[in-house]
């Protein structure tokens, strides 16, 4: 049971946490272009509108108070506890902070993290001097920091899903989606041939292991020629 007095109402942490994470992402994407701002905006508003949630005022919980009450009696679903819907849902009544959500998201999130720490550098020297990034992260995946932005808010769903946030994951998703296609398209006027035998071996989000890095020259994979069947990927964007 969670007896707990409301928690809501506190601004000033959300505006704390906002400014820490976005700080905290920004220290590491950098960004420098307009289409780089606008993928850092909208990773920045997802946070403000969680964060909001989290400790302004639960509209998602204010909205399915009724049906929570009478589905799980008991729980004062306006406090703070409560709002990590998927411990209380499943029954979790020690501190959610230590719940099964609750971990699996500080994984999802501090990986994304080291993803999108590890990846600017490479990026970075790349630009520097006119050349395709493929060391480091981009050697697994074509777009490691969005990647990164996808994790770190899917980390965050997981510990405390909301209406809101679960409105703009997948068209945040869908946002860098085609974002990773106009930067592609770029990247082939630059780098041309270089660029698609870059794109031939490396997916473009994720890659589901094992991979054949050398294919035979007869092997012919039916989705992608001159690819290994061995080769077991999933590609989001190729």
């Amino acid at each position: 049971m969670v007896e707990q007095s409301p928690a809501y109402g506190l601004w000033g942490p959300v505006m704390i946490n906002s400014a820490v994470f976005i700080l905290f992402a920004f220290s590491f994407f950098k960004p420098r272009t307009s289409r780089d701002w606008r993928s850092f905006g909208a990773f920045s508003a997802f946070l403000v509108a969680l964060f909001a949630e989290m400790y302004g005022f639960p509209l998602t919980i204010y909205l399915f108070s009724g049906w929570l009450q009478s589905r799980y009696p008991g729980i004062d679903w306006f406090s703070h506890d409560a709002g990590h819907l998927p411990e209380m849902m499943l029954g979790w009544r020690l501190n959610p902070h230590f719940g099964p959500s609750h971990i699996l998201s500080f994984f999802l999130i501090g990986g994304a993290f080291v993803l999108i720490s590890t990846a600017w550098p490479v990026l970075y020297q790349a630009q520097h001097h006119n050349r395709l990034a493929t060391a480091g992260p981009y050697a697994f995946v074509r777009h490691p920091q969005y990647v990164g932005f996808v994790l770190v808010m899917a980390g965050f769903l997981v510990q405390w899903p909301t209406l809101l946030t679960l409105a703009m994951f997948p068209v945040l998703v869908g946002m860098y989606v085609r974002l990773s296609f106009i930067e592609e398209r770029e990247a082939r006027k630059e780098f041309g041939d270089a660029y698609n035998r870059y794109a031939a071996r490396v997916p473009a989000f994720f890659r589901i292991w094992p991979d054949c890095s050398v294919p035979p020259a007869s092997a012919v994979c039916p989705d992608r020629p001159g690819s290994s069947p061995a080769r077991l990927n999933l590609i989001f964007v190729c």
